[in-house]
């Protein structure tokens, strides 16, 4: 006898394949014999109740995907290109470049590089190197910003002892010294092309505009499995979602970098306030509320370095979610008391609430399995009509998202993108843990420190990170993540043996996505040794997260 394990899908392959298709539909679905010998009682109702709630309540975020999709090509006409700039300015304004960093030793000296090749008239630019280190990274930046002075640059170098305010209480900071009518912000990890500036500024000869934000690129998009999937979940944000609002007549966001503001907007809406995480956001909605016009171009892409270990993606990716919750509490209220149109204020709704879907997730994730117990018992047809598509609307919608999002950008191979669309489902599950305790510690009200997403240069598959100072820096978050895997790896089981088919590529998903995020919080040092070449870093790892 052959005692070897067979996986789920092996199991359920060779079940079906025993018993043969048509039996099973004709025992599960036609076979009455038991129709109407179960009743629901009241522990059944305790837990079917909120699980439907929470199903309802993602399935209506999943269907506001469906709808960015719809508003996109609805007003595709409405795309701002460099054309949509009819009037140019005769003589060009002065213009106040702004890097603000926080040890980023690595990478301070590609951006001081590319920031000093913008092609713009180096008697109406100056450049602020706003730095609030407190590692190697004070040294290498005096050091470059006295090259780049001495070579003629209008670079300035400004440090700070405290981080008060953070990056907001940075840009603030060097505003007081700012000469330029206009103020483009980059992040240490960006690279902006030389023509930046040129594309930008003639868009605001509309005196109405406050913002001009640009699409971001990805330097390493292909360096591995988990940067080809961050960079398909920025593409949806910054094709779809951006596009679909702006075009739309919406408030959007600028994103904190590879944007141009008008400085009379930043006053007039209240300047750079530092008491939520996304100071971007915050700025955004109150300069819109001011009624100042907001654009965003599509064609103009701003490339940058992505978080190359899951950690760091999970740390970027909660300072998000904090920020977003933040947001919602101090600004959705004014919004809705506004004059604003409906249709503003359901998109504000609903763009500043996304992230209570995590919470949400960790409230499903503990009801699916008992629920899908009682749901088997009440019978399959109802699991089918109303179970699956209330999970079809929360959880497919968000890979129809993305695979327009790929469509857009790249026509003739977008459909390598289906390749990644299970781990990208299933990565988002698997952020729930990490996203979860920042809405929450943001629903309560709790500050914490601004944690900057590390940057290593690491822009081919032949650069390593040592960053050892920084894996120790895990907690307990990646063994819950197992935890719960292996709970959803149990379902599965379960499910396979009631016959219970239909439901085990939702629980896959979920097994998958704990448990890679889990394990690449955990062994992501591991996997250093595995990339192509043999250059590393020989610098420390910069302090702090």
């Amino acid at each position: 006898m052959d005692l070897t394990p067979t996986s789920p899908p092996q199991a359920l392959v060779l079940i079906l394949a025993s018993k043969g298709l048509v039996p099973y539909l004709r025992q599960h679905f036609l076979d009455k014999t038991f129709q109407g010998l179960y009743q629901v009682n009241a522990f059944d109702l305790a837990l079917l109740i909120p699980y439907f709630i929470v199903l309802i309540i993602l399935a209506a975020y999943g269907a506001h995907r469906y709808w960015m999709v719809y508003l996109y090509y609805k007003h595709k006409k409405n795309k701002t290109t460099e054309a949509a700039a009819h009037f140019q300015f005769d003589d060009l304004p002065r213009v106040t470049v702004q890097l603000p960093i926080f040890n980023e030793q690595y990478v301070v000296d590609r951006l001081l590089d590319a920031v000093c090749r913008l092609d713009y008239p180096k008697e109406k630019l100056d450049i602020q190197l706003l730095d609030d280190s407190t590692d190697e990274t004070v040294e290498v930046a005096r050091i470059l910003v006295d090259r780049y002075a001495a070579l003629g640059h209008p670079v300035t170098y400004l440090h700070r002892d405290n981080r008060e305010g953070y990056k907001a209480g940075a840009l603030a900071e060097g505003l007081k010294t700012a000469k330029g009518e206009f103020v483009a912000i980059f992040d240490a990890d960006f690279v902006p092309p030389p023509d930046f500036l040129l594309k930008c500024t003639h868009h605001f000869t509309d005196p109405k505009v406050a913002m001009v934000q640009t699409r971001w690129t990805h330097i390493n998009r292909n360096y591995s499995v988990l940067t080809e999937v961050e960079a398909i979940l920025l593409d949806g944000h910054f094709v779809l979602e951006h596009s679909a609002r702006s075009r739309s007549g919406v408030f959007f966001n600028f994103n904190g970098t590879a944007g141009m503001w008008r400085r009379c907007a930043i006053d007039e809406a209240g300047g750079w306030q530092h008491d939520t995480l996304t100071e971007d956001t915050d700025l955004s909605y109150r300069a819109q509320l001011k009624g100042w016009k907001f654009v965003y171009l599509q064609d103009v892409e701003c490339p940058a370095e992505l978080p190359v270990e899951m950690t760091a993606f999970k740390t970027q990716q909660a300072r998000w979610a904090k920020g977003l919750i933040q947001v919602s509490k101090k600004i959705l209220p004014r919004v809705l008391a506004s004059d604003a149109s409906r249709a503003v204020k359901i998109e504000a709704f609903y763009h500043l609430t996304a992230n209570l879907s995590y919470p949400l997730m960790i409230v499903l994730s503990v009801l699916l399995m008992p629920a899908m117990i009682i749901r088997f018992y009440q019978g399959w047809f109802q699991m089918l009509y109303i179970d699956l598509p209330l999970f079809m609307a929360s959880t497919f919608s968000i890979s129809s998202f993305y695979l327009v999002s790929q469509k857009e950008l790249f026509p003739k191979s977008w459909l390598r993108s289906l390749l990644y669309l299970p781990l990208l489902m299933a990565l988002g599950i698997g952020l729930t843990v990490t996203n979860t305790r920042a809405v929450l510690e943001a629903l309560a009200g709790k500050q914490t420190a601004f944690a900057r997403t590390p940057k290593y240069r690491v822009e081919s598959k032949k650069d390593k990170v040592g960053a050892k100072k920084y894996r120790k820096r895990l907690g307990w978050v990646p063994w819950i993540e197992l935890l719960i895997g292996t709970y959803f790896a149990l379902a599965v089981f379960y499910a396979i043996d009631n016959e219970n088919y239909f439901t085990v590529p939702f629980l896959l998903l979920f097994v998958i996505g704990y448990w890679v995020t889990g394990l690449m919080s955990l062994l992501q040092g591991r996997f250093a040794g595995l990339s192509v070449g043999s250059e590393t870093h020989t610098k420390p790892f910069p302090v702090g997260v």
